[in-house]
């Protein structure tokens, strides 16, 4: 069982982990997964059933914002207050450090610093490809999100980009994980994928457009994709990477996915 937590001294983000941290230590620590919001909110209202999932995996999720008190308004980027930042996932990374370092830290060498995923939807996605290129980073996952073709420009207040060039310099395996021809970050995401050719990266569809299945029961498909990404990529599980690795990937066993690879993914 995994719960939502917010933590002092650790200002404008959630935390979801396990309840239960005894069977966590230094030989079997949390995996990081990194998230940003969609709509640039200052809280994960929205995806907390999908991130909630991952952590009950053995995750740590380090989410973007806070979750709104009761009968906040629903406003996107109004969520939990302000616009979110960018910076705020390395924040999250420096929290993950820190935290694993402090003998008075529940998490105190329970964090598996080592593999750390960035991610987020839509604008929380444009806020990972912003901090995919620290070195700490060792996987990336981006959900209904691509990089704008205008270059460096943005769509809307606060929401980053940088130019489609940067993606060159990827240094460790990505994902994209869209909605299909209807989400309306298909174009962008995939034209992403298919400049990608130093690192091994992935795009898989199901087409249910640019929502996602986040609020369904436990996130829905695209949670049981994406703990496949994570199992694969930051615990380095064989069985997970059947989901997307071969010939017949399982993915394709699931109804509506499609998924594409380039020549780095073995």
């Amino acid at each position: 069982k995994a719960i939502i937590t917010e933590v002092a001294g650790f200002a404008e983000h959630t935390v979801f982990a396990p309840q239960d941290l005894s069977k966590f230590n230094a030989k079997n620590p949390l995996p990081v997964l990194v998230w940003g919001n969609g709509g640039c909110a200052n809280s994960p209202r929205g995806h907390e059933k999908f991130l909630n999932e991952i952590a009950s995996y053995g995750y740590i999720v380090l989410a973007t914002g806070t979750m709104p008190k009761e009968g906040a308004p629903r406003g996107m980027g109004g969520m939990g207050g302000n616009q979110s930042r960018a910076e705020q996932q390395v924040e999250s990374m420096d929290w993950a450090f820190a935290q694993n370092a402090d003998k008075n830290s529940p998490y105190y060498q329970k964090i598996d610093t080592k593999n750390i995923c960035v991610s987020g939807m839509s604008c929380g996605g444009l806020q990972a490809l912003v901090n995919c290129f620290d070195q700490r980073v060792t996987s990336i996952m981006i959900c209904n999100s691509g990089l704008l073709n205008s270059g460096g420009g943005s769509m809307m207040g606060g929401m980053p980009s940088v130019p489609k060039e940067k993606l060159q310099d990827i240094h460790c395996p990505i994902i994209y994980i869209l909605g299909g021809e209807s989400d309306i970050a298909y174009a962008n995401g995939m034209d992403d994928f298919k400049r990608i050719e130093k690192q091994p990266a992935i795009a898989v569809n199901l087409p249910v457009g640019h929502g996602g299945t986040y609020a369904q029961p436990n996130g829905g498909e695209f949670a049981i994709v994406a703990r496949a990404w994570l199992d694969w990529q930051l615990k380095g599980d064989k069985d997970a990477s059947k989901m997307f690795v071969g010939d017949k990937p399982a993915i394709l066993q699931r109804k509506d996915w499609t998924i594409q690879k380039n020549a780095k993914v073995k």
